[in-house]
């Protein structure tokens, strides 16, 4: 019996997908049937990964700080692929020691993570959607944070960036709904990506953990899946909508973690 693949045929774009959540998710995409435009900003790791992935994988260097640079990525997967079906805008971050609270804020890394998590997400949109109109419609998956949906005493700048995603991911679902493109995000909260457990120690990951309602630590795969259901037609009636992945972080009171262990005394 042949398997009925989610997304067979699908024409896929998705930035940041060299490693890590990226990487993940354009090898669930590509089992399931799509051809993956692999774009990052290490040239060599995205042709790595598209000849890891395979099923037609496509490795491209996209700077998305640079515009044009962007509008080469779009142009090189409708070359490839004949047009466009899913845009992730997966890219994204900041530099935690200069993205400090406010009055330590440099203000030049805050123009940076805007750049990096809004405005590269509004060009690539902007190039993208034509595509997807003339083909009769699309998806759109924005990678956004739990640091878009709730305040916090470090990167204000990623956070504020990631809120602004939020708000445009509900714009572009009700600008382009009528011609057929919808537009949602998905928000991590801490993920075992390399980065993660290469930059913080175990007691600090453990000390993360606690403040989920669910004991563990998600995996790159979980968020994923995620943008797999959102690319497909599984997900065709829902748009403008953040799918929060988190463990249960910011379902939960702030005390919640503490007032669980007065009942294990």
């Amino acid at each position: 019996m042949t398997k009925n693949l989610r997304l067979q045929d699908k024409r896929i774009v998705i930035t940041g997908a060299a490693s890590g959540i990226g990487y993940a998710a354009a090898g669930l995409m590509a089992a399931e049937g799509a051809r993956v435009l692999i774009a990052d900003l290490n040239e060599d790791a995205a042709t790595a990964a598209a000849a890891d992935i395979g099923n037609g994988a496509v490795g491209v260097a996209v700077d998305v700080l640079d515009e044009t640079s962007i509008k080469a990525m779009i142009d090189r997967a409708v070359a490839a692929f004949g047009g466009i079906d899913v845009l992730c805008n997966h890219v994204g971050g900041s530099d935690p020691r200069k993205d400090l609270d406010l009055l330590r804020l440099d203000l030049a890394e805050w123009d940076r993570a805007m750049a990096l998590n809004a405005r590269s997400t509004v060009i690539a949109c902007r190039l993208a959607i034509p595509v997807m109109i003339d083909e009769g419609g699309g998806s759109i998956v924005n990678t956004v944070s739990v640091a878009g949906l709730t305040g916090d005493t470090l990167q204000c700048a990623y956070g504020a960036a990631k809120a602004a995603v939020i708000r445009l991911t509900q714009y572009i679902a009700t600008q382009y709904g009528p011609k057929g493109v919808r537009c949602n995000a998905v928000a991590p909260g801490a993920v075992m990506t390399p980065s993660l457990s290469g930059n913080v120690s175990a007691d600090v990951i453990d000390e993360i953990r606690s403040h989920n309602a669910l004991d563990m630590i998600g995996t790159p795969e979980d968020i994923g899946w995620a943008m797999v259901y959102l690319a497909s037609d599984e997900s065709r009636y829902m748009t403008g909508q953040t799918l929060v992945l988190d463990g249960g972080l910011t379902a939960q009171s702030p005390i919640a973690s503490s007032r669980r262990k007065l009942l294990d005394d």
